[in-house]
């Protein structure tokens, strides 16, 4: 991806959030600024499953909505499939 592209993700994050929260039973996401991690949910308002905003196993937050591994350890965060469909695509 190009300059542009970099540029363009940095400022989302900068109005949207800069880190992902996601609930690993429905899907349902936020993104959320460090300041504010306290406000992050532990149940999902949607269907009352996990909220997971950082890394089980070495507590590291995640970019992006669609995290299936952590980035930084490569522990798996959730299943790679939601509904029959798959969170990301093979690379």
């Amino acid at each position: 991806m190009g300059k542009a592209s970099d540029w363009l993700r940095e400022e989302r994050r900068k109005v949207l959030g800069d880190w992902a929260a996601f609930c690993v039973s429905c899907g349902s996401v936020r993104r959320w600024f460090e300041e504010f991690e306290a406000d992050v949910p532990e149940e999902c308002p949607e269907c009352g499953g996990e909220v997971l905003h950082r890394c089980r196993a070495c507590d590291a937050p995640f970019r992006s909505a669609f995290a299936v591994d952590c980035e930084e350890c490569g522990a798996t965060l959730r299943a790679a499939e939601l509904f029959g469909t798959r969170i990301r695509k093979r690379v």
